[in-house]
């Protein structure tokens, strides 16, 4: 992907991608201490609008990641979701997009600390389809690593340094023939994936890991429970065991980049009957109708880019 041309938001200034730089030394490149917001923009092309969804849950979120790495984003949530939409009409982006906010350790020295540190804010969009096949059932696996724990790093920011934990089991899972990984708590309750919220279906209901979990509190998690909620499906947040995983009758991620993706087996079980299960298919549906600004209930989602 050529990123020479896309325009992003750095420093307080709008300006090329290839004009942003970074030195070797930055703090946040040599020990993570970074964090960061994936956001979705869904063109569609009937309306001729990019709708960016969930701005305003994304920014709220990236307040409280930034607030426990004690930095500080010096735009207010209104003002970051205004920087947004300028941004990606300076773009004219006419596809799906992904949007990369994020602030870091800016200072260029040696030192393991988070405090007296200069922070620095940035924006990159790129376009971007899907992160995983969703067209069919993803093949699975319970990974040999650990979720991290709250009492390492919390895990409900999104802190740069520790998707180092994600792409171990992504890697581990990819290199022994599976699609994704899901990973385990510390004291075997089941987690999340490598970058994807859980949930399965039994019985009619949907369960997924409760937040002392080590999950993170995901955008499209709460958007998938407010869809099933308003299909009068009952709603179940606790701990998981892993062998609750095996007796689902359907199973799927969500994510932002994901979207809803259906798993077709764990661990070289079959789940259900390896398609798509009703339920998930409901969901799914839906929420790409609703991302797309063809669901009414949903619509205060979405922020448009161009008919503002």
């Amino acid at each position: 992907m050529d990123l020479s041309a896309i325009t992003v938001f750095s420093g307080g200034e709008f300006r090329r991608y290839d004009e942003a730089k970074v030195g070797l030394l930055t703090h946040g490149l040599q020990y993570g201490t970074g964090c960061f917001e994936g956001i979705r923009g869904y063109w569609d092309a009937q309306d001729r609008e990019l709708y960016l969804v969930l701005l305003r849950e994304h920014y709220e979120r990236l307040k409280i990641s930034a607030k426990i790495l004690m930095m500080e984003i010096p735009h207010t949530v209104d003002e970051l979701i205004a920087i947004t939409v300028e941004l990606c009409k300076r773009n004219g982006f006419e596809t799906d997009i992904y949007i990369r906010p994020c602030v870091f350790k800016s200072a260029e020295d040696i030192g393991v600390r988070l405090h007296n540190v200069p922070d620095h804010f940035a924006m990159i969009p790129v376009p971007f389809g899907n992160y995983l096949d969703t067209n069919k059932g993803l093949n699975v696996c319970t990974s040999s690593w650990r979720r991290a724990d709250d009492t390492m790093a919390p895990p409900r920011a999104k802190i740069t340094g520790l998707y180092v934990n994600s792409a171990l089991a992504k890697s581990e899972a990819i290199t022994n023939g599976f699609d994704e990984a899901i990973l385990l708590s510390h004291d075997g309750h089941v987690a999340e994936g490598s970058a994807e919220n859980l949930f399965l279906i039994r019985g009619g209901k949907l369960y997924t890991p409760d937040p002392s979990q080590n999950v993170l509190e995901g955008c499209t998690r709460k958007a998938i429970m407010t869809i099933a909620a308003h299909n009068c499906i009952e709603i179940v947040e606790r701990s998981i065991d892993r062998g609750e995983l095996y007796a689902a009758e359907e199973l799927f991620f969500t994510g932002t980049a994901a979207g809803i993706a259906p798993i077709a087996s764990i661990d070289r079980r079959v789940v259900g009957n390896g398609g798509v299960g009703t339920i998930t298919r409901m969901l799914s549906e839906t929420y790409q109708r609703a991302v797309r600004g063809k669901e009414a209930p949903f619509a205060s989602w979405l922020t448009r880019t161009y008919m503002r």
